[in-house]
């Protein structure tokens, strides 16, 4: 069940070793034997799995997969290339543009964002087909927030962009060195109460390139 690389797995043993883990990889085992379960297990850690712990630039939290058939893939808002786009992904596409003066490529698949240093970390990392949030308080969140404490505390800047209130919630985790920053949810719902115009994106390549690194080509 944990197919992640040795780098995140150093940072988060200790967690896989705690009661609350072993309970969650029993529960998952049940589910993906006995119901159709989103990602695919190898896939379940592919956030992490793309960009090591010294990569991270950028952290884009997310709350659990796409749960209709083959949209999950273990990278938060993103879908396989071909699909058609989700609401929310449709939204942070527009703003990208509206921002940066660019035109998007004609891709969910995000991937091209990840291997920038890119984490596309949802907090819960698994799902029941159909049902969303069906795996919410499982025992993922506890992880998902230790990563998330890991990346708050480290001395190299980090852009976290906290997207709805859910997102926001983990902004505690944070120190002050990284920028933070905040919005509406890019979900049709909520989009247009301030996730359009935010200029989360141009706002992200300027600290990066203040403190020294490549900024994201966010295409």
């Amino acid at each position: 069940m944990i197919k992640i690389v040795k780098s995140w797995f150093t940072l988060l043993q200790d967690e896989f070793a705690k009661d609350y883990f072993k309970s969650l990889q029993s529960f998952l085992g049940e589910e993906y034997s006995c119901a159709t379960v989103y990602p695919k297990e190898e896939n379940i850690f592919n956030a992490l799995n793309f960009v090591p712990p010294d990569k991270v630039k950028v952290v884009i939290i997310g709350q659990d997969p796409y749960h209709e058939p083959g949209q999950a893939q273990g990278l938060s808002f993103s879908v396989p290339e071909n699909f058609p786009y989700p609401p929310s992904l449709v939204n942070i596409f527009k703003e990208i543009e509206d921002d940066l003066h660019i035109k998007c490529l004609p891709s969910g698949d995000l991937t091209r964002w990840a291997k920038q240093g890119v984490l596309l970390l949802n907090t819960v990392l698994t799902v029941r087909k159909g049902q969303a949030n069906s795996h919410k308080d499982k025992g993922w969140e506890k992880l998902t927030s230790k990563i998330i404490e890991i990346l708050g505390k480290k001395k190299e800047p980090i852009v976290f962009m906290l997207w709805g209130s859910y997102a926001q919630s983990f902004e505690p985790l944070i120190e002050s060195q990284h920028l933070v920053l905040k919005a509406p949810h890019p979900s049709p719902l909520s989009a247009y109460r301030g996730f359009f115009g935010c200029k989360h994106f141009s706002k992200c390549n300027q600290f990066l390139q203040k403190n020294g690194q490549t900024p994201i080509d966010w295409k």
